[in-house]
C-alpha cells in the first residue's frame, strides 16, 4: 500500500543585507504575497519603488531553485508565492558633525528579504451537467406578457442660472 505525500513542495530564496530598510521592503512583499509568480513578476516589474528590483532577484532566485532542483522538477509559472517577508538586519551607525560641536547619528538600515514559493493548488474539473439538470431546465416555460417597462418620469426643467455683474460691470451701466 502506497502512501501519497500531501505536503505542498516549497522552494525558497534569501537576501541578506540588502541596503534597504525593513519599513521600505515590507511594502512591496506585502504586494506580491499570495499572488502567481507571473503576476507577482509583473506587480514588480510595474512598481516604482527602488526595493522592488531587490525583491524581484529573489523571487526569480526562488524560481530558478524551484526549477533546478531534480527532485521537484517544478514549473516556474505554475507557483505561487506563500510567503514574501523582510526582517530587519544589523544597523550600520554612522555619526554626521553639527552645530557647537555636537553630533547627530545616521543610522544605515540592512534588510533580509525571503520568498518562499508553493506550487499552486490545482482546482478540480467542473463535472458535465447532469441529464436530469438539462431537462429541468428546458421544462421551464417562458411567461406569455412580460409586463411593459415603465416610463420614466418627467424630468424638470434646469433652473436658470442667475448672472451675478462684477463692480466695473455696475460703474459702466451707472455712467
Amino acid at each position: 500500500m502506497s502512501t501519497v505525500d500531501t505536503t505542498p513542495r516549497e522552494v525558497r530564496a534569501e537576501a541578506r543585507w540588502v541596503r534597504s530598510s525593513a519599513r521600505k521592503a515590507r511594502l512591496v512583499t506585502d504586494q506580491i504575497r499570495g499572488r502567481s509568480v507571473p503576476e507577482a513578476r509583473t506587480i514588480l516589474a510595474f512598481s516604482q519603488r527602488a526595493i522592488a528590483r531587490e525583491v524581484e532577484k529573489v523571487l526569480n532566485s526562488a524560481v530558478a531553485n524551484a526549477e533546478s532542483r531534480p527532485d521537484l522538477r517544478l514549473n516556474g509559472d505554475h507557483l505561487v508565492v506563500a510567503a514574501a517577508y523582510a526582517d530587519e538586519g544589523p544597523t550600520m551607525k554612522r555619526w554626521r558633525a553639527r552645530a557647537r560641536g555636537r553630533v547627530a547619528r545616521i543610522r544605515k538600515r540592512t534588510c533580509h528579504i525571503t520568498v518562499r514559493l508553493v506550487e499552486a493548488p490545482t482546482a478540480p474539473a467542473p463535472s458535465p451537467p447532469s441529464p436530469k439538470a438539462e431537462a429541468a431546465v428546458e421544462a421551464q416555460p417562458e411567461p406569455a406578457n412580460k409586463p411593459a417597462a415603465k416610463e420614466p418620469a418627467a424630468t424638470k426643467p434646469a433652473a436658470k442660472k442667475k448672472r451675478t455683474t462684477s463692480t466695473s460691470e455696475k460703474t459702466e451701466a451707472k455712467a
